[in-house]
């Protein structure tokens, strides 16, 4: 598998050599006296990293002047990283003790890097079958890719809240993978303006008005068309397979109708649920690309579970319904976990989809009702509703024109509604909530005012949401947000507010961070929908959903 990573990581390599090259003809704050030309070529490609020592102790042991070997020795070392990471989970299962949970938790992270390592290929052979021009064009579609393994990374850690002596362990393991992995992130972060600055611009389109990687500039599954039907809305789809309990359909169980997903195929699939409550763990595998399931109604079609962390189930499995396959697009649908607020964790929906689409659609639960774990994600039209961090992940997401909904949580508990989990900087991921309203549930009106309720806190270092446009209940505590455990990543986080209304709006008593912004018009613009989701202007309107792609 390495050598299949080395191959189909030269266009990355040519890449960067072009920058060396640009960057030795200008020359750099050392003359050639101070330093020997390899350490100079390794400083040169690891300047926009941020972990400089790491990226400088990586490629120096390559003893070459030459990018493509010192790319090389970098691009290794991520797989190598996570290779020892599964290794040592192996070794770690054997060694576990008789702990079910912490057995559990070490299988997964074996999943989980497997998973990483899968997706890490993948990356590498998207970038082998572009030119420079477009890789250097779809740069944040390479770092949304590259970040599903720094989510892979996190869920198998996370697993281990339980055990902090393992925790402590693999996190040490996966922390220096997080790191090489970042490094690559920043890079490719940096390649267009590196390019621009000296001289070598290829008049890349704006960001909004960027092509996929498609041919005629849609997501290159779906046909013309396909895009007439989607567009047309559900009277004109016909689909694949339609599945109803009663029998009236060619499935009665949602799973069976996705496993009936033909082999090789590259066209849009479509789903058809009828109205019924499906009570089934849904998967759709990652193999599976390119469906669109669509129901009766959040009312009347409905998928539910109410498996739980008190229930022995680690968080990441206790979704009730999971997609793992790229260009997901559902509508007309409702997703709950019923375990209540004694199960804790317990997830709705998981969704390590990229280029991912929810209309009309309804997530409800108490914690951490929906998880976007990893790439760009767009819900519009929908109704989440939770207690404790409910809307949570490591991914991409824009929630817009949607209604928020706080339920009455446990004695003793707070509302949070989000909580993102950005671990590193180079990353472009976060929560973007835009147009929406946030509310309390019938049952905690009267009590609205004494159950607080925050629009969020830090679950990771970096931890990225951006509320504007909406519109605030005065469920909405006048602080705002809420630390994580004391002062923990309250100088990394980057929480912002922008043109919310409401009387939970008012900003006059929010919390006194340095990293909570009140944005200016130009500032909110890096996070609608045409900035913060790459691509989204082709990728979103290619299935018929309504979306705005600026402000309202």
């Amino acid at each position: 598998m390495i050598g299949k990573v080395v191959v189909s990581g030269i266009s990355l390599i040519l890449v960067v050599g072009v920058v060396v090259a640009v960057v030795n003809r200008i020359g750099g704050t050392h003359s050639s006296d101070d330093i020997s030309p390899q350490m100079k070529a390794v400083t040169q490609i690891c300047q926009p990293t941020n972990y400089k020592e790491t990226c400088t102790k990586v490629l120096s042991s390559a003893n070459t002047t030459d990018p493509k070997e010192l790319i090389r020795t970098g691009i290794l070392a991520i797989s190598d990283s996570l290779t020892k990471s599964m290794n040592l989970s192996e070794d770690l299962v054997v060694n576990a003790g008789s702990e079910p949970r912490t057995k559990l938790a070490l299988k997964d992270c074996k999943t989980l890097l497997k998973n990483a390592s899968d997706e890490l290929h993948d990356t590498l052979a998207k970038m082998s079958s572009s030119d420079l021009n477009s890789i250097a064009e779809h740069a944040d579609d390479f770092r949304i890719w590259l970040s599903f393994i720094i989510s892979y990374q996190e869920l198998c850690v996370d697993g281990f809240q339980h055990d902090n002596n393992i925790k402590s362990t693999v996190q040490n393991s996966t922390d220096y993978g997080s790191e090489l992995t970042d490094n690559v992130l920043t890079i490719l972060g940096a390649i267009s303006n590196i390019l621009q600055d000296f001289g070598l611009q290829f008049n890349l389109p704006p960001i909004h008005s960027r092509r996929l990687l498609g041919a005629d500039g849609y997501p290159t599954w779906l046909s013309a068309a396909h895009r007439k039907l989607l567009a047309g809305g559900n009277a004109n789809l016909v689909p694949n397979a339609v599945v109803a309990l009663d029998g009236s359909g060619q499935f009665k169980s949602i799973n069976a109708a996705i496993n009936s997903y033909p082999n090789g195929n590259v066209s849009l699939y479509i789903i058809y649920v009828k109205a019924g409550i499906y009570n089934e763990a849904v998967v759709v595998p990652k193999t599976h690309s390119n469906i669109l399931m669509y129901g009766d109604g959040p009312d009347k079609t409905i998928v539910t579970g109410k498996k739980s962390f008190t229930s022995g189930v680690n968080t990441w499995n206790t979704a009730s319904f999971v997609v793992e396959a790229p260009g997901f697009t559902c509508k007309h649908m409702r997703f709950e976990n019923t375990a209540g607020p004694d199960g804790h964790q317990a997830v709705a929906i998981r969704v390590n989809s990229d280029m991912s689409v929810f209309h009309n659609c309804r997530f409800d639960g108490y914690q951490d009702t929906l998880l976007y774990q990893a790439g760009r994600q767009f819900y519009r039209d929908c109704v989440i509703s939770g207690t404790v961090d409910f809307l949570f992940g490591y991914g991409a997401a824009v929630i817009q024109n949607s209604t928020i909904i706080a339920r009455k949580p446990n004695h003793g508990q707070v509302n949070t509604v989000t909580a993102d989990g950005k671990r590193e900087k180079g990353q472009n991921t976060g929560l973007v909530i835009h147009n929406c309203k946030i509310v309390p549930e019938a049952d905690l009106v009267a009590e609205r005012l004494t159950v607080k309720t925050y629009l969020g806190r830090p679950w990771k270092q970096f931890s990225t949401t951006v509320v504007m446009e909406s519109e605030l209940g005065d469920l909405i505590q006048p602080q705002g947000w809420l630390p994580w455990a004391g002062n923990q990543y309250l100088d990394t986080l980057y929480y912002a507010e922008y043109a919310n209304t409401g009387p939970g709006a008012n900003t006059a008593n929010r919390i006194k961070w340095k990293t909570l912004h009140f944005l200016t018009s130009n500032e909110a613009q890096q996070f609608t929908v045409g900035t913060f989701l790459p691509g989204a202007d082709q990728w979103i309107r290619s299935t018929g959903v309504p979306f705005l792609l600026g402000f309202r």
